[in-house]
């Protein structure tokens, strides 16, 4: 049985990362997401809770039934051993994202050199899309329908005071 391991964030979970979880899954045997509880880049906290974006993936992929989602704070290679995966799948947008997931997979490679990194291309449709876009879109009022789950856009709509457009 090969066990993959998508991991990130997730704040909140587009349907592009569920896009590369769905195209995982017919690849591997058991797909672990593991959902990481890292701070945003500009050092404050995510939008939603560990707990809400686990809920929020376990939503999205129930109809997929060799999807477990796990949270972790750990080094990324330590939640990889630990749910003893095989492979971390991580999508790709664009050369810049190429960039900073090459460096970390050679650094993974390096701590443990048995587990390897896949990368999936993100859909043509989904190579502009980033959680970081999704929740300035939603905190300006803007249209996120079909940029995420349904259950992240009722989510987001809670979040924010001004009136998401859900109809575009």
């Amino acid at each position: 049985m090969t066990t993959a391991i998508v991991p990130g964030t997730f704040d909140p979970i587009t349907s592009g990362h569920l896009d590369v979880i769905e195209r995982a899954t017919k690849l591997f045997d058991e797909v672990v997401v593991g959902v990481a509880a890292s701070k945003r880049k500009n050092g404050s906290g995510p939008l939603f809770s560990e707990q809400q974006r686990v809920k929020f993936i376990e939503e999205a992929t129930k109809h997929l039934p060799q999807v477990r989602v796990a949270a972790f704070d750990t080094l990324l290679i330590d939640f990889v051993r630990a749910q003893r995966g095989d492979v971390i799948v991580k999508g790709l947008r664009a050369m810049t994202d190429f960039e900073l997931e090459f460096q970390m997979a050679a650094l993974n490679s390096r701590m443990d050199s048995d587990i390897e990194t896949l990368f999936i291309m993100a859909a043509p449709e989904f190579m502009y899309l980033s959680s970081s876009a999704v929740r300035e879109i939603a905190a300006l009022g803007g249209p996120v329908k079909g940029l995420v789950p349904a259950v992240v856009e009722n989510a987001l709509r809670n979040s924010f005071s001004n009136n998401i457009d859900a109809s575009a």
